[in-house]
């Protein structure tokens, strides 16, 4: 059976991991990578590259992958294109979301891109480049597109794509009793505190990303 284009992707990946560190990617990586909810997706499609004879797992190693196929490079650099139209999404990218402090987004951007549908879950209603490096321990990386789902709610402890005072940022909402904070995954960066007569409003969830080839 051919491989999908999700899973040549994912084959891509292993092989450059391993190329470039010596090691493959944890499950947990590829579920990151790919901006699958859980990590029982990535696990489908590794058992579907063992079954073609792409790859070998290797039992009792937690990244216990070994290449068997040279994986056929993609001719993207977002190799994710759905094999049937009944699967296509279309996502316009709107513009930049800071990883980083708020910065303006480039809503002017025509460009889109065309997916599965099923990398995401939820599907998002449009796709956002990040700038910045704040978010760098929940794996949301500088010049990753990140999927964005429209809502004006959220809980404590969601990724969320938030506009303070104008201007876009991607952070951890947080509630606490020193007020409403945006957390980043860095130590490096300090958190937002957002004051009372801040303009500030929830624009989305983050829903998971994609990692163009660097």
């Amino acid at each position: 059976m051919p491989l999908t284009d999700v899973q040549t992707a994912i084959l891509e990946l292993i092989a450059e991991r391993i190329e470039s560190e010596g090691m493959p990617p944890s499950q947990t990586e590829i579920a990151r990578a790919f901006g699958f909810k859980s990590v029982r997706a990535a696990q489908y499609h590794l058992e579907a590259l063992e079954t073609a004879g792409a790859i070998e797992r290797l039992p009792g190693k937690a990244r216990g992958l070994r290449v068997l196929q040279a994986p056929a490079r993609a001719q993207s650099a977002l190799p994710l294109a759905p094999s049937t139209d009944d699967d296509a999404v279309r996502l316009p990218v709107l513009g930049r979301v800071a990883a980083g402090q708020p910065i303006g987004a480039d809503i002017g951007s025509d460009a889109t891109v065309v997916l599965d549908r099923h990398v995401f879950h939820p599907t998002p209603d449009y796709l956002l480049r990040v700038q910045g490096d704040s978010m760098r321990d929940e794996a949301i990386l500088d010049g990753d597109l990140i999927g964005v789902r429209r809502t004006a709610d959220a809980r404590h402890g969601q990724v969320v794509i938030a506009r303070v005072d104008g201007e876009i940022t991607v952070k951890v909402l947080h509630f606490g009793g020193d007020g409403l904070r945006l957390m980043p995954r860095n130590p490096e960066h300090a958190p937002i505190a957002v004051a009372e007569d801040q303009d500030f409003a929830i624009e989305g969830l983050f829903c998971g990303l994609l990692r163009p080839s660097r």
